[in-house]
């Protein structure tokens, strides 16, 4: 099996109840290739789009994490849990009298630029420890605020009730968390909220409907035919502007060889990531332009 398996990208719809190591982790055994990791945890309740990569593919695998995620939420507001979704245990319970016009209006202000807490419950570290781990523990620790960018933020349906729900669409930059972002939405209107689902449905220019379930990823296994499931590495990076290159400078790139920009064509970005194929359509690298020289950053071939 791990002969038929080519470099790239396997993008898994994951279903609810599963980590994303889980999904790592069935996906290996399943394919049988060592060298598969993906593209941000996705929280076990989520379900939605979680981008693997296979083989050589593993190392361009952060410049999918860094493009803009895109999410549908359900909140409900009045009732906190600990890990501020329903997988998390019940903090607090008061009925928030809140109407669908105050509700958009306190989520305007949470588009740009904002300062976000992580919750407890999260895999980010503290004092080289995991925040979930100390919380396991009965533990709550101070954590820094960090800087994440709301692109969008839009409500999409409203249930009044004392206990509102509320779907939301969000597009956000990795890091975001959105159960603490709707928490956080909560807090303006005087009160808290956690979330009882969430689906993520865009990576960058990657959408959930291209994504396979597990049960289709292992039935293409059994008959050999998961390499028509394995997206290219240049499909996947389809967010990052491209460049074609001959032979003569393809050789160089393959080497790793750093170049002024303008040797790799006209009209490139100023500055940033760029993606390098061959005259065959392959990608062969990806480059950073920066003060006007070409630099690799992830040569694969």
């Amino acid at each position: 099996m791990a002969e038929s398996v080519p470099t790239g990208f396997l993008l898994v719809d994951k279903p609810s109840g599963w980590t994303s190591h889980d999904v790592v982790a069935k996906v290996r055994n399943l394919l049988r290739v060592k060298k598969v990791g993906h593209a941000g945890t996705l929280d076990p309740l989520a379900t939605g789009l979680v981008v693997l990569g296979l083989r050589r593919a593993t190392r361009l695998l952060r410049f999918v994490q860094a493009a803009p995620k895109e999410y549908i939420a359900r909140a409900v507001f009045g009732v906190a849990t600990d890990s501020l979704d329903a997988d998390g245990a019940i903090l607090a319970r008061e009925a928030m009298d809140i109407s669908e016009d105050d509700l958009r209006t306190a989520m305007t202000r949470f588009v740009g630029t904002i300062a976000q807490v992580p919750p407890m419950v999260s895999a980010r570290k503290v004092g080289g420890k995991k925040l979930y781990e100390l919380a396991r523990q009965g533990l709550e620790v101070e954590r820094e605020a960090r800087e994440v960018e709301v692109h969008s933020l839009d409500l999409v349906e409203f249930a009044p009730s004392p206990y509102p729900e509320a779907v939301f669409r969000t597009v956000c930059s990795t890091g975001t968390y959105v159960r603490a972002l709707a928490d956080d939405v909560a807090r303006a209107l005087g009160g808290r909220a956690h979330l009882s689902a969430l689906r993520r449905v865009r990576n960058g220019s990657l959408h959930v409907s291209q994504a396979s379930s597990v049960a289709e990823i292992e039935q293409a296994s059994g008959s050999g035919a998961v390499a028509g499931l394995v997206v290219p590495p240049r499909d996947c990076l389809a967010h990052i502007p491209e460049v074609e290159v001959g032979p003569e400078v393809s050789s160089g790139v393959r080497n790793g060889l750093v170049f002024p920009a303008r040797a790799l064509g006209s009209g490139l970005p100023g500055q940033g990531a760029l993606r390098v194929v061959d005259e065959d359509g392959a990608l062969i690298a990806v480059y950073r332009i920066e003060s006007g020289k070409a630099r690799p950053e992830v040569v694969l071939a």
